[in-house]
Formats: C-alpha cells, sequence, structure tokens
C-alpha cells in the first residue's frame, strides 16, 4: 500500500472541523465515558460529514491508546482509517509547526493544555477550523467551539 499523500496547506471551500483524540477514542472504545454521545453526535452528522482534519500527533495519540490496551487490531483499523479516508486530512506535524506550539505551549503557563492540543491550536487557526470534535474542555478554553456540546471535564 502506497502512503497516503498528507499536506500542511488545505484548500476546501468549507472550513475543515478538528478531529480530536478524545473523540476518536470515544467513538471507538466502548468502555469510555463518552462513547454514547460520541456515537449519538456521529449518527446525527454521519449523511452530511464536514471535511475532517487531524494531526500525526492526533493519529500517534489514538493508535497507542488501543495498542497499549491489547487492541492492535483496533488501532492498525483507526490508523489506516485517518491515514486513507477521503474525508479526513492528516496534517502531518512538520518542524515549523512543532515549535509554533512549543511557543504556544509556553506562552500559555496557567493552563493545562498538552503540547498537542496546542498543535492542534495552531493547525485550528491556520486553517481557519473554529470548530473541534472533542470532549475536551481546554479547546473552549482556546476560543474554540467543541462539538458534541457538554464534554465531561477534561
Amino acid at each position: 500500500m502506497m502512503p497516503p499523500s498528507t499536506t500542511t496547506a488545505i484548500v476546501r471551500s468549507v472550513n475543515p472541523v478538528f478531529l480530536d483524540t478524545s473523540y476518536l477514542l470515544a467513538l471507538e472504545f466502548a468502555k469510555d465515558q463518552n462513547h454514547q454521545a460520541s456515537v449519538r453526535h456521529w449518527q446525527r452528522i454521519v449523511a452530511n460529514v464536514p471535511p475532517l482534519v487531524t494531526t500525526s500527533y492526533v493519529l500517534d495519540e489514538a493508535v497507542t491508546f488501543f495498542n497499549n490496551r491489547g487492541h492492535h487490531g483496533k488501532a492498525i483499523r483507526v490508523g489506516n482509517t485517518l491515514l486513507y479516508s477521503p474525508s479526513v486530512s492528516l496534517i502531518q506535524v512538520d518542524e515549523t509547526l512543532f515549535y509554533e506550539g512549543w511557543q504556544y505551549f509556553q506562552q500559555h503557563q496557567g493552563k493545562r493544555y498538552s503540547l498537542t492540543d496546542c498543535i492542534s491550536f495552531m493547525v485550528m487557526r491556520k486553517l481557519g477550523a473554529g470548530v473541534a470534535f472533542i470532549f475536551d474542555r481546554h479547546f473552549a478554553q482556546a476560543g474554540f467551539t467543541i462539538a458534541p456540546e457538554a464534554p465531561s471535564p477534561g
């Protein structure tokens, strides 16, 4: 199988929605506390899914989560879905993006943002993605709209 084409610049007529780790895990892991909420949300939008974008760091987090819990097959399936789905644009975190996220991380000492979150914020800003599918209040704290609504504490 050929590697997917990835890009750091996406040209679309509709602003993409950022797909975060917590949403992916909730959707794919039945034991996740947000599983039912993510499934209901996905069922509502599946007929008209917006353009989705995520990063190589989010893919890494999701694959690692499943593999570390003995679900290697699911890790591969989730990884391949993110890599090869025509609905998902995968942004490779390059050196420039890494340092932009690192700078943002350093500037927000009072927040409990992860470095991956900070890199995600940079991607969202660059692409004009104002919405994230996520169960993490940090994105709302950073000024983004989160869906589904009423996330669990995070």
